[in-house]
């Protein structure tokens, strides 16, 4: 197989796993290229459409294909939907989270005496590791490590363990944010009960600090997240940098403060000795690392239709990460797929669909600048390099997230599913395609153009034998991806999906 793209032929629409289903003959639009940053790459739409049409009537469809019937919905077994609803998150979180109950147990009924004596620790080491698992340094730490040592010679069950922890990291996150607000729930019970003891400037703080911790959680629920994204980054963002400012004062003030002399001890040497003040120092360095690389760059918005906005950024990147973007330096950022040819390339780009206020605006109000994070963190498609041979199979804006694997991997098999794409997403987005990607592992499916949506499962069967792939990684809406991992999880096909916890 030939890697060099210049000598690779225009991709056709459908190949062999498509047999039995309507022949459409297109024609291919003229995609250009940036030669220079000042120089627009974009092509008008209006030129498009005029370039698109067939020339005469002969070539034209005398009607649209009929839309299928639709089948009837496939029951699943109960096994199925329970191991897929129980997933490595949940386990991560129900360990993380039933460790710390049992220790909280212990030492709420005093058979563990440690704890009692630093709650304080125990309460701030939780919240440092929750932290600690959604720290975009770490997380591109774990990931190369993962890619580095266990590529491909690991047996296959090792690989796909890997790859089903780090994607699931977030169960950590949770489990021990939770268990964190237990101990601080437990710590501020002992400080009322030696309140006659205790400093009053102690006693509200301790109650401010966990009602500060208790609005962040409850903002990070997921139907908050998912339903009001913008209250959840705003919420969970500014309470939490409130409840570490509380979290420094209660921790410092509690540690000074001795009980048996009513003093304070401002001696600092008293205060660096204390666990609990390190703990907060972690987690202070961590949530800051994250902003120390927030820029604002300059973009190019291309607008292939009303439905998606195509942002374009400079500099290549490897595959497999999300970027954060954002109007704003500090308010809410939105986490969108990378596509890029590489570390080499000039650009990468985001393909941010029209869901709701930040990309309705990004197609009414094109942005000359963004705020983004120059460090990007990982996604499910950087542990690609894991397998031999894989499926990276998405619908519509999915594609964002699972292009930029299958253009720099050739042993990626790339099934894009969307509704008349080649206008939808402009000519960039095909460009990409019909030059990295070759005919063989390549198959597109326009529903507009076929009649409806596929079967998505005899294609991924048929696809997964022929190419002998080792794992599918999908990626589409909730009821997509839904139904893939459960046809996945039924025919015995190593699979991960989309998730909504990040």
């Amino acid at each position: 197989m030939s890697s060099d793209p210049t000598q690779r032929g225009a991709a056709p629409a459908y190949d062999e796993a498509e047999k039995g289903t309507i022949e459409i003959t297109t024609r291919p639009a003229p995609v250009s290229y940036p030669s220079d940053e000042k120089k627009d790459p974009f092509v008008n739409e209006k030129d498009l459409a005029i370039q698109t049409l067939p020339a005469t009537k002969e070539e034209r469809p005398s009607q649209p294909p009929a839309k299928p019937a639709p089948k009837p919905k496939k029951k699943v077994s109960k096994w199925i939907v329970f191991t897929l609803w129980y997933n490595m998150y949940r386990k991560l979180f129900t360990i993380a989270f039933s460790l710390n109950m049992i220790g909280l147990g212990l030492a709420a009924s005093g058979h563990w005496p440690y704890a009692i004596k630093y709650n304080g620790a125990m309460v701030v080491a939780n919240f440092n590791f929750s932290i600690l698992m959604r720290n975009e340094i770490f997380g591109r730490l774990l990931y190369l490590f993962c890619n580095t040592f266990f590529a491909k010679w690991a047996p296959l069950w090792f690989r796909l363990g890997c790859t089903n922890v780090l994607q699931h990291l977030g169960g950590i996150h949770t489990g021990c944010a939770v268990s964190g607000i237990a101990w601080l729930i437990l710590k501020v019970v002992h400080v009322y009960q030696n309140r006659a003891n205790e400093h009053a400037s102690i006693l509200v703080l301790g109650l401010l600090t966990n009602l500060a911790v208790f609005l962040t959680a409850l903002a990070a629920m997921p139907w908050v997240r998912n339903t009001h994204h913008n209250v959840f980054e705003r919420n969970h963002r500014f309470i939490g940098w409130t409840g570490l400012f509380l979290t420094w004062a209660f921790t410092i003030l509690n540690d000074i403060y001795d009980t048996d002399t009513h003093s304070w001890n401002l001696d600092g040497v008293h205060l660096v000795r204390q666990q609990d003040f390190w703990y907060v120092m972690g987690m202070t360095t961590f949530i800051a690392l994250p902003w120390i690389c927030t820029r604002e760059v300059p973009v190019d918005i291309e607008l292939p239709s009303p439905k998606v906005a195509i942002v374009r950024f400079r500099r290549g990147m490897q595959q497999g990460l999300l970027g954060r973007i954002s109007r704003s330096a500090v308010k809410e950022y939105h986490a969108f797929g990378i596509i890029s040819e590489g570390t080499h390339a000039k650009y990468h780009y985001m393909i941010c669909g029209v869901q709701g206020d930040f990309t309705r605006s990004l197609v009414n109000d094109p942005p000359k600048t963004l705020w983004t994070r120059e460090l990007k963190f990982a996604g499910i498609s950087n542990t690609s390099t894991l397998y031999k041979r894989g499926i990276r199979i998405c619908t519509g804006t999915g594609i964002g997230a699972a292009l930029s694997t299958c253009i720099q991997s050739p042993n990626w098999y790339l099934i894009w599913i969307g509704s008349d794409q080649e206008k939808t997403f402009g000519p960039t987005i095909s460009g990409l395609i019909h030059r990295y990607v070759e005919p063989e592992r390549l198959l597109l499916w326009d529903s507009k153009v076929r009649g409806g949506r596929p079967d998505t499962m005899k294609i991924l069967k048929e696809v997964y034998k022929s190419w002998d792939a080792e794992v599918v990684f999908i990626t589409s809406n909730f009821i997509g991806n839904t139904e893939m991992m459960q046809g996945c999880k039924e025919a015995g096909i190593p699979c991960f999906g989309t998730l909504w916890d990040f």
